[in-house]
Order: structure tokens, then C-alpha cells, then sequence
């Protein structure tokens, strides 16, 4: 059995249901998850004290997952996982394409989802309930786009080399749209534009919550323009399930599990059994 620990500190959209991807109905008999999280926060007081927790759990991989690798919480928290002498694999939002460029001389992976933007974080718009709406939608944009297909893809690429004992290869991943779309599964043109122009959509909303977070001042301001981030957010996630609605009328949707082997099997038919 390979045991999987997924490290969390902050948030970016697929931080919630990440550890769900590799067993989604909690059936696969080869493989262990278990999640350690600093939370929201991820100073670096708050990132280091969770690796600690992480590097202490019996391990074979390390799934690290936080907004902006560079910054010094996830910086300081991989030099505690490294320690360990385990593979890491990063997974993180598009700030972080730079700094990924230097993590394969570390010996770590990474995959940068581009799509899965910045939440606008002010306290006079992000409430709990926005918080969480926001992320639903970044969800389906992400699931849709065949984004999290590539995601659990790549890192079950390199639990079945662990398995086998074979060399690892750990990915090297910038998820742009032809790459997340090549794993979507869509067969209709137009469920494939509109998957594509989800992407897109989705991937502008960071750079619009960054203008209301960091660059603009005064309430009367700021405020628009991340509401903005927020409805952009939205019409991304309708844009997705306007595709996903097209295939289900078409009955061509994609759908891939696991097994309790951990093998992958798909089909499309929705009455169709699965194929090897």
C-alpha cells in the first residue's frame, strides 16, 4: 500500500477536495491518504509547525498544497519535507509559475493549475458564505475543464511507480487550457468552447482580485472590482456546467475511476460498463 500525505497550508480552490481525488468512493485497497493542514493561515510560524506534523506521519509521498510556493511559509515548509527524504509533488495557483521553475533541482514536482485564481480576500466583501461560493464555483470550473483529470492523472502516475518500485518521474506541469482540455473528455465542439472559455474567464479572475487586494485603495474602489473577481468567478462556473449539461444531453460524458486496484477505467456511455 502507498500512503499519501497531503500537506495544506492556505487556500486555493482545490485545496478542499484534493485528498478525495485518489479514492474518490473510498474502495482502493493500494493506497493510504492522510491530510495535514495549517489552514487558512500560512505564515511561516503557522506552515512550519503543520510540516513538522507531516514529516512525523509514515510516508511515501508528500502532495504539497498552498497559494504562491515562493512565498516563505511554503518555502520553509518544504525544507521540512525535504528532510525526509520522500518525493514532494507541489501543487499551486499560477504566482507560483516562477518559483516552480527551480523546484526540480530540489527534486520536487510540481503542477500549476492556472484556473484556479485568487479569492478576493477584504473583509468588507469575504464572508464565510462568499468564501465558500466562490470555491464551489472555481470547483466546477476545475473539474469541467478537465483540469482536475490532469491534477489526480499525474499524481497517480507516480503512486503507481512507487508501487511498482520503479524510478520515480515526478511531473512538471503548467495546466494551461490545451493541457487541461486535453483531459476533459469533451466530445461536443461547442461544450468545448465553452470549456475553454471557462478556463479563460476563470484564469482572469486573479488578475482582478490582486487589483482589489493589493493595488487599489479606498473601499468605494476596491470593493467593485473584486465583486467583479467574484461574478467573473461565477459566469466561469455557469460556462462549465453548460458544457458538462451539453455532454450529459449528448450522453458522452467522460467518466474515469478508480478501482479498488487503483487502476483506472473509463467510459461514456452512461449505461455502458467500463473499459480498460
Amino acid at each position: 500500500m502507498v500512503r499519501v500525505t497531503v500537506y495544506k497550508t492556505g487556500y486555493i480552490g482545490v485545496t478542499t477536495l484534493i485528498d478525495a481525488l485518489f479514492d474518490e468512493r473510498a474502495s482502493r485497497k493500494n493506497v493510504s491518504v492522510r491530510v495535514i493542514s495549517s489552514g487558512c493561515k500560512m505564515s511561516e510560524e503557522e506552515a512550519v509547525d503543520a510540516a513538522k506534523i507531516a514529516a512525523s506521519v509514515p510516508t511515501d509521498l508528500y502532495v504539497a498544497v498552498s497559494p504562491n510556493v515562493g512565498l516563505p511559509g511554503p518555502t520553509k515548509a518544504r525544507e521540512i519535507l525535504k528532510e525526509t527524504g520522500k518525493p514532494i509533488i507541489v501543487v499551486s495557483d499560477e504566482p507560483s509559475r516562477k518559483a516552480a521553475r527551480s523546484l526540480p533541482e530540489e527534486g520536487i514536482g510540481y503542477i500549476i493549475l492556472y484556473p484556479d485564481s485568487m479569492i478576493g480576500a477584504k473583509r468588507d466583501f469575504l464572508d464565510p458564505v462568499e468564501m465558500v461560493l466562490f470555491n464551489s464555483d472555481v470547483l466546477r470550473v476545475l473539474a469541467v475543464t478537465g483540469t482536475i483529470r490532469l491534477l489526480h492523472t499525474e499524481i497517480d502516475k507516480v503512486i503507481d511507480q512507487i508501487e511498482k518500485g520503479e524510478e520515480l518521474v515526478l511531473p512538471q506541469v503548467i495546466v494551461t487550457k490545451k493541457r487541461a482540455l486535453e483531459y476533459s473528455g469533451l466530445e461536443n465542439p461547442y461544450a468545448y468552447g465553452k470549456a475553454m472559455a471557462s478556463f479563460e474567464a476563470a484564469r482572469r479572475v486573479a488578475a482582478l482580485s490582486t487589483e482589489g487586494c493589493f493595488k487599489t485603495e479606498g473601499r468605494e474602489n476596491y470593493l467593485p472590482i473584486i465583486t467583479a473577481a467574484h461574478e467573473l468567478m461565477r459566469q466561469a462556473a455557469k460556462l462549465a456546467d453548460e458544457a458538462r449539461e451539453i455532454e450529459k444531453a449528448n450522453d458522452s460524458v467522460s467518466r474515469i475511476v478508480h478501482f479498488r486496484s487503483g487502476e483506472l477505467r473509463g467510459k461514456t456511455k452512461l449505461l455502458a460498463k467500463f473499459e480498460k
